[in-house]
């Protein structure tokens, strides 16, 4: 009996046959345009970091701002102690006075001896030595005038003001420090904000890209010619409003073998802080790309490869060569065409020769439910 059931059982067996195919998704390859993106890292600085500088030299006496505060233009920064620019200015104003009586004693002698050279009393050449005191005395107040002037600067300067609108840096003084014109720190960094400078750098290779891509004689023409770029913070969010590029160094770095550019930002809402890192995103248009889903390839030594549907329904692996990415497609050049059939999940179950059962899927769809 136990032969018989074994012997029934293995002829139950050879009867079942084997298994039908597997049913697959099967996505066929379009070619549409797409817009990719080439990064860049970037430094973000002030339109104007200005270094604000004592012009006179004394203590600290007033602090008006704190730092990372907002000022307008004008707005008092900081006092250093007036005194002794304010005595200078009294001094000055004296010796003004003096000079201005000494002006007034010439020209009175001028104007006694003038009728009696005119009627031959005296010699002209009394006149004449007059005349020279009471022009020396005009130099001594005009000389009196300037230093009046000068010192009314130095009583100017003791108040510092904002040259700009922007945010205010770190301070490295306290109140009662000894500040000067000579010192090597400034009392602060003003940052101007209204435009920000994103400085990126692009390698040699990017570079000749760069110059082979954009129409235009001269490498200031090419740059006008580019399209608004987008910045992307350190978080990975995006600047809200679109930069453009203005500048180009004048030649590559020696060490890095990179040349400078420089975008420019709006920054009204005051978003964006001279010191913050970013991206730089350049975008190009590829008039027609063979999209191909991320997710319906894999890597085998360091190549990409796809399923493709021969004929009987027959998967062959294919190897790709990809140029780009767009969201979670490849932009691949070589190894399919457009109308080819990919299998678009399940490969990890695949080899070559396998026969499936195609389940069609269409291309837009995924399209509207990827990130472009």
């Amino acid at each position: 009996m136990v032969l018989y059931s074994s012997c029934g059982s293995s002829s139950a067996n050879q009867g079942a046959g084997a298994p039908p195919p597997q049913e697959l998704p099967v996505v066929s390859i379009e070619s549409k345009p797409v817009t990719t993106y080439s990064e860049f890292t970037a430094a973000i600085q002030g339109s104007r970091d200005i270094e604000i500088r004592p012009q006179v030299d004394g203590y600290l006496q007033s602090i008006h701002v704190d730092e990372g505060a907002y000022v307008h233009k004008g707005q008092a920064l900081f006092t250093i102690d007036a005194r002794p620019y304010t005595e200078q200015l009294n001094n000055a104003k004296a010796q003004l006075l003096s000079a201005k009586a000494a002006l007034e004693t010439a020209s009175i002698n001028v104007a006694k001896l003038a009728p009696l050279v005119e009627n031959n009393v005296i010699s002209d050449v009394q006149l004449r030595s007059a005349k020279a005191v009471q022009d020396a005395a005009k130099a001594n107040v005009a000389q009196a005038q300037a230093q009046v002037q000068s010192a009314k600067i130095n009583v100017g300067y003791s108040t510092v003001t904002a040259p700009a609108d922007g945010y205010v840096g770190s301070i490295p003084f306290k109140t009662g420090s000894l500040v000067g014109k000579t010192q090597v720190e400034a009392l602060t960094v003003l940052s101007e904000n209204r435009e920000m400078h994103a400085y990126f750098t692009m390698s040699e290779v990017d570079f000749i890209n760069f110059k082979e891509q954009y129409a235009g004689a001269t490498i200031q023409d090419k740059i006008e010619k580019l399209p608004a770029v987008e910045l992307v913070l350190a978080d990975n969010t995006t600047y809200p409003q679109k930069g453009k590029v203005e500048l180009a160094q004048g030649q590559f770095d020696k060490v890095n073998g990179t040349i400078s550019f420089r975008a420019t930002f709006p920054n009204a809402n005051g978003l964006l802080r001279s010191g913050n890192t970013g991206k730089i995103k350049i975008p190009s248009l590829n008039s027609g790309s063979l999209l191909v889903p991320q997710e319906a390839t894999f890597e085998l030594q360091d190549k990409v490869f796809v399923y493709a549907l021969a004929d009987s329904n027959k998967v062959v692996g294919k190897p790709l060569t990809v140029t780009g990415t767009s969201g979670h497609f490849y932009l691949v050049s070589a190894g399919l065409k457009a109308g080819d059939k990919i299998v678009y999940k399940g490969i990890d179950r695949l080899r070559d020769g396998m026969v499936i059962t195609p389940k069609p899927i269409s291309a837009d769809s995924l399209l509207k439910t990827a990130s472009l």
